[in-house]
């Protein structure tokens, strides 16, 4: 346990910083999830739509130190990716 009062407060600091951050995650993942159901069920609009929500939600992850600059591309690179395929 930490013994100084700086210490103590750092400890309090970090425990709310991680429940932030677990919520942000888990927010973008809804939202990628959304977007691999709607390509799963293979309806094209219904994913464009998904994946222009889920987009900037993930980039969002990346401002806000959540997600890598490029974890979040390439995130967004592959769903985009997957919801092109669905017509071919």
């Amino acid at each position: 346990m930490a013994n100084t009062k700086s210490a103590k407060k750092m400890v309090r600091k970090i425990a709310t910083r991680t429940e932030v951050n677990k919520s942000r995650k888990s927010r973008v993942r809804t939202f990628v999830r959304k977007v691999e159901e709607a390509v799963a069920s293979g309806d094209k609009a219904a994913a464009t739509i998904a994946l222009k929500a889920a987009e900037p939600e993930i980039m969002r992850g990346v401002t806000k130190g959540v997600l890598h600059k490029n974890t979040a591309s390439r995130k967004v690179s592959r769903l985009a990716a997957r919801v092109k395929g669905i017509g071919a």
